[in-house]
């Protein structure tokens, strides 16, 4: 519990934004000139799309606090579902992409009154309809646009095509895993944690491998027993919550390029942010800080009328879309931890 809790120093927040800002300021350089900002003319459309900007992450949050409710069978109230999505953001901006906040987010839920195994069942059902999302979704775009949902003209078009796939493939594998260790046969998934963790490097740690292999177990007792509305809702909020977050950069670009694009445009400017999010999933920087902005332009830039306005288009996409869970998050976990901690908690240092 400690270890969680230090994790989760507020403190934190610092690496991602001076990686983040530093990737924004290198690119900013690198391709100033006296057109950099030009696109900032304030207008009643500027303000409108900025604003449905900003409106799409409070979709997407409320999806994803009412999927939360859903999993937990209404055991949360909406205050305790924004306490829990806000530091799940949080932890997960704090911490490489490909890890994730999978471990404080069971924390979270477990202080909010659930039993270990239901938290466990909670979050292990959230991951496993966030990856089917990916996968269901990544084929439609490609089938519906082909190769044009990678940059074409990317410097880095074979990397780019490598890190899709490996990021792809390995979605696909841990989301079929999932899906065989949850509904199918948890106890094959017991057997072949207890040999794995027979190996002499990694004995140390079979105890608390075999925790989780049974708390996998009881999570799969759980979910094959809930009903179709159950998942119906819960995936329905799945794609909501996802949408209105591809949708944040959609309106960003309408915002100061409303003339430039047709229908299929945003629709391919959304299958762009697809593939681009299956790279960003992998990736090994906090929150996906400096990755998120480079990938930004490469995948978006034959969308932005001038390359010189990548850098500060980025950033205000990362403005809107990621910093602000640093600070929400930095702000509410003090009170949260003390709160659940009955006066017990010592501040975090």
């Amino acid at each position: 519990m400690d270890k969680v809790v230090n994790s989760l120093r507020p403190n934190r927040i610092l690496w991602p934004i001076v990686i983040g800002l530093g990737v924004s300021g290198y690119m900013l350089y690198n391709k100033f000139d006296s057109e950099t900002f030009t696109f900032l003319e304030l207008s009643w459309h500027v303000v409108l799309f900025v604003l449905l900007a900003f409106l799409m992450m409070v979709v997407r949050d409320v999806a994803y606090m009412y999927r939360l409710m859903v999993l937990t069978d209404y055991g949360l109230s909406w205050k305790q579902a924004f306490n829990v999505i806000m530091l799940w953001e949080f932890s997960s901006a704090v911490s490489p992409s490909v890890v994730g906040g999978t471990g404080p987010a069971i924390f979270f839920l477990y202080k909010e009154g659930l039993s270990g195994g239901s938290s466990t069942a909670v979050v292990l059902t959230a991951i496993f309809l966030d990856e089917m999302f990916f996968v269901i979704s990544v084929p439609i775009v490609y089938f519906v646009f082909g190769m044009d949902i990678f940059p074409p003209d990317s410097l880095n078009y074979n990397t780019i095509l490598s890190a899709f796939y490996i990021g792809y493939l390995i979605i696909l594998v841990y989301t079929l895993f999932l899906a065989y260790a949850l509904f199918i046969n948890p106890q094959m998934f017991k057997s072949f944690v207890s040999w794995v963790f027979l190996f002499p490097i990694l004995v140390r740690w079979r105890t608390r491998a075999r925790k989780s292999a049974n708390q996998l177990i009881q999570t799969s007792r759980v979910i094959r027993s809930k009903p179709f509305s159950y998942w119906a809702k819960s995936f329905t909020a799945t794609i909501f919550s996802w949408t209105a977050r591809y949708w944040v950069v959609n309106f960003l670009l309408m915002a100061f390029m409303l003339d430039r694009y047709s229908v299929t445009d945003q629709f391919l400017i959304y299958g762009r942010q697809l593939s681009m999010w299956i790279i960003l999933l992998i990736s090994p920087t906090p929150g996906g800080s400096g990755v998120a902005e480079f990938i930004f332009s490469d995948f978006l830039g034959d969308f932005i009328a001038n390359e010189s306005w990548y850098a500060p288009l980025a950033f205000f996409w990362r403005l809107i879309s990621y910093y602000p869970y640093l600070f929400i998050g930095a702000i509410i976990l003090p009170i949260w931890l003390k709160k659940v901690f009955s006066n017990k908690y010592k501040e975090v240092k």
